[in-house]
């Protein structure tokens, strides 16, 4: 039995049953398990989305006691974080509640389980999750018996190189960082499998670690390679190395040069049967890849002429991934395109 589901499949248990059970989601450091409070959101757009860092907070920072002096009694008025006083539904995250001091846990039961905190209710159509990572990862989580058996603990896996690229192309991650990802995709593996104890590139909590791959450090790296040209070579390799581990970093420099020999989009827009086709695979992924990030309508047909000059590998790695973007109307809608779909379907 395959005990790990994917962030997408915890997206929908959580949109299924998160009015009626709290679904702690835990998984490795970084693979964008607190992700799921922005897809939730847009999901279900009538609902306020609310973040809460469990691990940041004291009791005074959940409810402080509120006085009633005609009744001579005082009742707990939730913190104004929660977004209760609009009388809405919510989606709550409780993000690394593992990570929480007990008192704060022990507060947050009611939460999650019966949708209140202190004596004012939630929206009957309110949402409630929380995150944390694994205790194998080493970084302090923990919850008792009586807290966990309120809860529904699924563990979310690392994304593979697949899902993560479909993410990063939506988002606007470097064309540079998408490639050397397609060309390596163990660098999103995970310590628990025995196979990869040998990674240079992976968080591994038996080794002492400045910095890894991941998700989440991927998309922080991908704004220092953005101005790397600016940064010049030795911050910028000092940053990357800060940011994603020595060794991805020196494996990634090489596709830097890459980048900067390929052909001009002017170049393939303008003469695409003439422009120059880069002859190193790695280079030919990478230009697949900004295409994917930065292609406008106006310049589709062009790049599918020039496109048909690269293997089918690579016409096919196109298409397949533009049409998991938010891009994929104007190419379902194009004729060219759906021309050489219909020729090709084979390949993809």
């Amino acid at each position: 039995m395959n005990n790990t589901i994917t962030l997408k499949q915890a997206e929908d248990l959580i949109a299924s049953v998160g009015k009626d059970v709290t679904v702690h989601i835990k998984g490795q450091p970084g693979i964008g398990k607190s992700t799921l409070l922005q897809t939730l959101s847009a999901r279900f757009d009538t609902h306020i989305p609310v973040y809460i860092d469990c691990a940041d907070l004291d009791l005074g920072d959940l409810a402080m006691p509120a006085m009633n002096h005609e009744q001579k009694t005082t009742a707990f008025y939730p913190n104004e974080r929660f977004q209760l006083h609009h009388n809405k539904p919510v989606i709550i995250m409780l993000d690394e509640i593992t990570k929480a001091n007990e008192p704060v846990k022990n507060m947050l039961l009611p939460v999650m389980l019966e949708r209140r905190l202190g004596a004012v209710k939630f929206h009957p159509d309110s949402i409630v999750y929380s995150t944390g990572n694994l205790t194998t990862d080493a970084v302090g989580d923990n919850m008792k018996a009586h807290a966990k058996n309120r809860l529904t603990n699924v563990e979310v896996r690392n994304p593979n190189d697949d899902e993560w690229l479909e993410w990063g192309m939506n988002n606007g991650i470097a064309a540079e960082i998408l490639a050397w990802v397609k060309q390596f995709p163990h660098c999103l593996a995970s310590y628990k499998d025995e196979s990869q104890k040998e990674n240079m590139y992976i968080y591994d909590p038996r080794k002492q670690q400045e910095a890894f791959v991941s998700p989440r450090s991927l998309a922080k790296a991908s704004f220092i390679v953005n101005q790397r040209h600016v940064l010049g070579v030795e911050t910028t390799m000092s940053a990357l190395a800060g940011t994603i581990g020595e060794s991805a970093a020196r494996d990634m420099s090489a596709y830097f040069s890459l980048s900067d020999g390929l052909p001009t989009k002017e170049s393939i827009y303008g003469k695409p049967n003439e422009a120059k086709v880069p002859e190193d695979p790695s280079a030919r992924v990478i230009l697949v890849m900004r295409e994917l990030m930065t292609i406008k309508k106006q310049h589709v047909e062009a790049w599918l002429t020039y496109m048909q000059r690269l293997p089918m590998e690579l016409q096919a790695l196109f298409a397949v991934n533009i049409m998991a973007t938010d891009k994929k109307t104007m190419f379902a809608t194009n004729k060219m395109f759906t021309d050489w779909a219909v020729k090709n379907n084979q390949f993809f």
